[in-house]
């Protein structure tokens, strides 16, 4: 039976920076086609790190990250949209960039306004956008390559809660719809375990997987999901392994 290479491996990683600071320590975590892991743990504990080892835009000091496609989409933490160009042309650039034709791209930047809701919004400069459609719009850039791999780097973290839960659910639906292995960033608990389907805590100091757990939910999520018992009972033990690594 042939076996299907991890979409993302991480093999016994350091990272040290020139300061001298480890960022992380050996650490080893494999994610495979499909899943959406999502990487918890307090500021420092190498996560935004991690994102950039399996996008390429660091190397590791020791160990080996290994990722299995060149199509990755890499949505940050402010939108980082350019502020002349309508939506349309935001979304468009990374497409123009990879030099595909015009028409495709056309169709492409079509497709991905109507998956993330801002087709009416498609010749609205981004100052004229609310804080979460910005941020649709900053996944609608990186949607628009097709990803196989999309790495997430705390996108949601300075909205309000409303604007956050609703944007969690789209975004799951986008999975559910794309089937894109996703690695998403977060300080939130509650936000950790409703998006992944695995959830891997770590540990600043050096920065380490201290904790993995398989997520007991269903693809289909709402807001039952978020208040059932099983939700608290996770959230409460989660919490208490940050809270004993911190201590």
């Amino acid at each position: 039976m042939e076996m299907t290479a991890a979409a993302v491996e991480f093999s016994d990683v350091g990272v040290r920076f020139p300061n001298g600071t480890t960022a992380l320590s050996r650490v080893d975590l494999t994610i495979q086609p499909g899943e959406f892991v999502t990487l918890l743990g307090p500021s420092g504990c190498g996560k935004s790190t991690l994102l950039r080892l399996a996008s390429g835009l660091e190397s590791a000091t020791s160990g080996a990250a290994t990722v299995s496609t060149d199509r990755i989409g890499y949505v940050f933490q402010e939108a980082t949209l350019l502020p002349w160009l309508t939506v349309a042309r935001n979304v468009a650039l990374l497409a123009e960039l990879d030099g595909l034709p015009q028409r495709e791209v056309s169709s492409r930047v079509a497709r991905t306004l109507e998956l993330v809701g801002l087709q009416d919004f498609s010749q609205n400069r981004p100052h004229q956008l609310s804080g979460g459609m910005r941020m649709r719009a900053s996944l609608a850039r990186s949607l628009v390559r097709d990803p196989e791999l999309f790495l997430f780097d705390e996108p949601f973290g300075a909205l309000d809660e409303f604007t956050r839960e609703r944007l969690n659910d789209d975004l799951r639906a986008l999975w559910q719809r794309e089937r894109f292995t996703g690695v998403f960033v977060t300080h939130s608990i509650a936000e950790a375990i409703y998006m992944g389907t695995r959830v891997v805590v770590m540990g600043a100091h050096p920065g380490r997987i201290i904790r993995e757990y398989d997520v007991p939910f269903g693809a289909e999520r709402d807001e039952h999901t978020r208040y059932s018992a099983e939700f608290a009972a996770l959230s409460s033990e989660i919490s208490d392994v940050l809270k004993g690594a911190m201590s």
